[in-house]
């Protein structure tokens, strides 16, 4: 009985913080938060996927699980997931993207939404920058690549989305087809925001012209599984700079953890 009631109590009191996407076949977030309350002792909080099929499953997820103060949020849903909020970053707005909801529970239930993609982009392209990097391309037009652009504008470069849909000049849209070498060499900052390359469809890259790297040019690749697509092997083997996101990762999640104030709700 005693033991019974110890369980429960412990239960109770059980900070949940976890993932929403589908589906979940890794997750970054799971490890490196488990591993961080490892880190600091932290013994009343624990992190877990969960793989929902439809973003109407938010609302039942957050009233039966216990004690849920925080989830990340990956794809399909980081457009979604915004009609389910009730405040929203500034920021995240802008990108139309969230990638993290703060759950706060008083007398009412309120979900705030963030995107600390922003974040962990640009504190991961910071020391990468040089004078030169003054213009981009954006390989993708989805929550990444908004997130991505919010990012650019913050730091000061102009960018362009490149997608497979028609060219939109007023959404700063052109077509894979509208890349041309004066157009690559004017933009030194070529960033891969769409999924192709992920595991397990390494086989799969944007279709550009790699021969219009070189040396003055970085390429930034969100993905970070595998460590090295075959769009930053093709822009290495044309002398380009190469980056991919794990460093990304890493940084969004300090700041998601800081948002969350893990360490102070102790």
């Amino acid at each position: 009985m005693l033991t019974t009631l110890m369980s429960n109590l412990n239960y109770n009191n059980i900070r949940n913080y976890g993932l929403i996407g589908y589906p979940l076949s890794h997750s970054f977030s799971e490890k490196f938060f488990t591993q961080e309350f490892e880190i600091q002792g932290i013994n009343d909080a624990q992190y877990n996927n969960y793989p929902i099929t439809s973003i109407k499953e938010l609302p039942k997820l957050i009233k039966e699980t216990n004690n849920l103060l925080g989830l990340s949020v990956t794809s399909p849903y980081k457009q979604q997931v915004i009609q389910y909020l009730d405040k929203i970053h500034p920021d995240a707005e802008k990108a139309s993207a969230v990638n993290l909801i703060k759950i706060n529970r008083g007398a009412t239930i309120t979900l705030e939404g963030f995107n600390t993609d922003i974040w962990g982009f640009a504190e991961s392209l910071k020391p990468q920058l040089t004078n030169n990097i003054t213009s981009a391309l954006i390989l993708g037009t989805g929550g990444a690549a908004r997130a991505v652009s919010i990012a650019l504008s913050n730091l000061g470069i102009n960018y362009l989305f490149v997608t497979r849909k028609n060219t939109d000049l007023a959404k700063k849209m052109i077509n894979y087809n509208d890349v041309n070498h004066s157009l690559f060499s004017k933009s030194k900052l070529i960033v891969n925001a769409t999924p192709l390359g992920m595991l397990p469809n390494v086989n799969s890259y944007p279709l550009i012209n790699y021969t219009m790297f070189n040396a003055t040019h970085l390429a930034f690749d969100l993905i970070y599984n595998p460590e090295k697509t075959l769009f930053l092997k093709k822009a290495e083997q044309n002398n380009a700079r190469i980056i991919n996101g794990l460093k990304m990762l890493n940084s969004q999640a300090k700041k998601a953890w800081k948002i969350l104030d893990i360490s102070n709700n102790i």
